[in-house]
């Protein structure tokens, strides 16, 4: 079974963490969700989640890692030096490593793993993908690199997370299951 970590930091975007996270374990994944700071969260619309764990508490054999938007939640985010260094570690292993919104910007593009890459973020932060070929698309995977535009794009984010980890079957009956276009 493969496992991936979706991390929570204050003022994360709420459909964009719930949507991979529901999708992926409609699909068998397992899904450790891990506070930056503290396993209670709050989101940016004032929904409260409790975390499985805290970053690091987070288990070693991960698969990848996914990062929620929203401005202050990706702000938080690439504020700790864990996060850095797990998503430079996860992409240094040829793991996944996902993003949308804001976080492609402001969490991914700092490490320097968009370097040469194709890669979205939410609109008007394109000037942050440096040294990426940057895409208007909604969805782009590049390797073990997927990235989105923002919480309208959470559920097709969602089912390419699941297609990269799991296959196009599942990801087509996920898809289908949840009426997803």
């Amino acid at each position: 079974m493969k496992r991936v970590a979706v991390l929570l930091a204050d003022g994360f975007e709420e459909v964009e963490a719930v949507s991979p996270i529901d999708y992926l374990r409609r699909a068998g994944v397992e899904v450790v969700t891990a506070g930056v700071g503290a396993k209670r969260v709050k989101g940016s619309h004032a929904i409260t989640v409790d975390a499985d764990a805290r970053i690091d508490e987070l288990p070693a054999d991960l698969d990848g890692v996914i990062l929620p938007g929203g401005g202050v939640g990706a702000a938080n985010l690439a504020k700790s030096s864990a996060v850095a260094d797990l998503v430079k570690r996860l992409h240094g292993e040829g793991k996944l490593v996902a993003a949308i919104c804001a976080a492609p910007a402001k969490v991914l593009a700092p490490t320097g793993i968009l370097e040469g890459r194709s890669a979205t973020c939410y609109p008007g932060l394109e000037g942050e993908l440096t040294g990426s070929s940057v895409s208007s698309e909604r969805v782009v995977r590049d390797g073990n690199l997927i990235t989105s535009r923002g919480a309208g794009t959470a559920g097709e984010f969602a089912i390419e997370l699941v297609r990269y980890l799991v296959g196009d079957e599942t990801a087509e009956r996920v898809k289908g299951s949840v009426l997803q276009r």
